[in-house]
C-alpha cells in the first residue's frame, strides 16, 4: 500500500529547502566579503580639535587642513572651540559616543561589501566633526574623505533637536549613522540624468534602497528605508492599494510637480488626498513602491549591480515584472 504526501506538505517542504539553500549561500557570500577586510580607523576630529591648544592648533591644521579655512586666523579657531555652546556640544557628543567601536565595525562591513561590489573602491578616511546641528550635512562623502558630524546623532529625543520636526528627528540616532553613509554613496554610484515623472523618482530612490539591500544587510529592512517597524508593516499590508491608486490616478508617468511632496519627499505621511489613509500612512511611500519594482527587476533579470544603477527607470520598470502583495 503507497502512501502519499498531502499537496500542502509538499509545497512547505519545498519552500522550506529553497529557503535553507539560500540562507547558505547568503552565509557564504558574506564569510568571502568579510574577507576582504577593508580595516578602518576613525579619526576623532571633534576630540582633537576639543582639547587642540595654542601650541597645537598649528600641527592639527597640518593634518587636517580641509577643515580650516584660511578666511580665517588661528585665534578664532581656538575662540571658537571655547565658546560655550561649542563646549556644550563637545560633552554631549563624548557621552554618547565615548566609544565608537560598534559603528566602526559597520562601517568597514558596509566598505567590504562596497569593495565586493566594485573592486575599484577605495577605502576612504573616515572623520567625525562636530557641524553646530546641521542635520541637513550629517555625512558628507568625497572619493578620499568621509566627514560624519556626530551632533546630529545624539538620540532623536535629544534636547538638541527640539524644534526639528518628529519626522526627521527620527533618523537622528547613532544607528542610523551607516544608513545614512549608504545613501551617500548611492547617490555617487547611481546615473540617472532626469527624474521628470513620479516613475523616475520612483525608480531613483528604489535603486537607493535595493544598493543598501546590497552594502548594509545588517540593517534591517525598516532601518534601511528610515521606517519604523509599524511603518513598513503599514506599506506591506496596503501594498496593493498603494499600486493601484498610482495606476488608476495615471500617476506614474506624471510630471506633476506636487507628487514627488506628496510620495517621495520625507514627510510625516504620504498625501492620497483621502482622510481615512492619510493619518496613517507613512512618508514616503513612492520610494517604497520603487524599492520593491527594483527588487522585482533584479530578482528577474540577469543584471551587475552597477549595470542596473545606470539603467533608464522605464526599462527597469518594463523589465521587472512587478505585482504587488496583496
Amino acid at each position: 500500500m503507497s502512501f502519499k504526501f498531502p499537496m500542502k506538505f509538499l509545497l512547505v517542504l519545498a519552500s522550506l529547502f529553497v529557503l535553507v539553500v539560500s540562507c547558505k549561500k547568503e552565509s557564504q557570500l558574506e564569510l568571502e566579503i568579510a574577507k576582504l577586510n577593508t580595516d578602518i580607523e576613525v579619526e576623532r576630529f571633534d576630540r582633537l580639535f576639543a582639547s587642540v591648544t595654542t601650541d597645537g592648533i598649528e600641527q592639527l591644521k597640518r593634518t587636517y587642513p580641509f577643515m580650516f579655512s584660511v578666511k580665517y586666523s588661528d585665534d578664532f579657531w581656538l575662540a571658537k572651540k571655547e565658546d560655550s555652546l561649542q563646549q556644550l556640544l563637545f560633552k554631549e557628543v563624548n557621552e554618547v559616543f565615548s566609544t565608537f567601536e560598534e559603528i566602526e565595525i559597520d562601517i568597514e562591513s558596509m566598505f567590504n561589501h562596497l569593495k565586493y561590489y566594485d573592486p575599484t573602491f577605495h577605502t576612504p578616511r573616515v572623520i567625525t566633526v562636530t557641524n553646530d546641528v546641521d542635520y541637513r550635512n550629517r555625512v558628507i562623502v568625497t572619493d578620499t574623505i568621509v566627514l560624519i558630524a556626530l551632533d546630529s546623532y545624539l538620540g532623536n529625543n535629544h534636547e538638541f533637536y527640539g524644534s526639528i520636526p518628529q519626522y526627521i528627528r527620527t533618523d537622528l540616532n547613532k544607528e542610523q549613522i551607516t544608513v545614512d553613509l549608504a545613501t551617500k554613496y548611492a547617490e555617487k554610484y547611481i546615473f540617472q540624468p532626469q527624474r521628470k515623472s513620479l516613475l523616475d523618482e520612483m525608480i531613483y530612490f528604489g535603486k537607493q534602497l535595493y544598493f543598501k539591500d546590497l552594502v548594509i544587510p545588517f540593517r534591517s529592512e525598516a532601518q534601511r528605508i528610515s521606517y519604523a517597524q509599524e511603518a513598513l508593516d503599514w506599506a506591506r499590508a496596503n501594498e496593493s492599494y498603494i499600486w493601484r491608486y498610482f495606476v488608476e490616478r495615471e500617476l506614474l508617468f506624471s510630471t506633476d510637480s506636487k507628487l514627488p511632496g506628496r510620495f517621495i519627499n520625507p514627510a510625516p505621511f504620504s498625501k492620497f488626498y483621502l482622510e481615512e489613509i492619510d493619518t496613517e500612512s507613512p512618508g514616503r511611500l513612492g520610494q517604497y513602491i520603487g524599492w520593491q519594482i527594483v527588487r522585482a527587476y533584479m530578482e528577474n533579470n540577469e543584471v551587475a549591480l552597477r549595470d542596473m544603477l545606470n539603467e533608464n527607470p522605464q526599462d527597469i520598470f518594463n523589465n521587472s515584472k512587478f505585482k504587488p502583495r496583496k
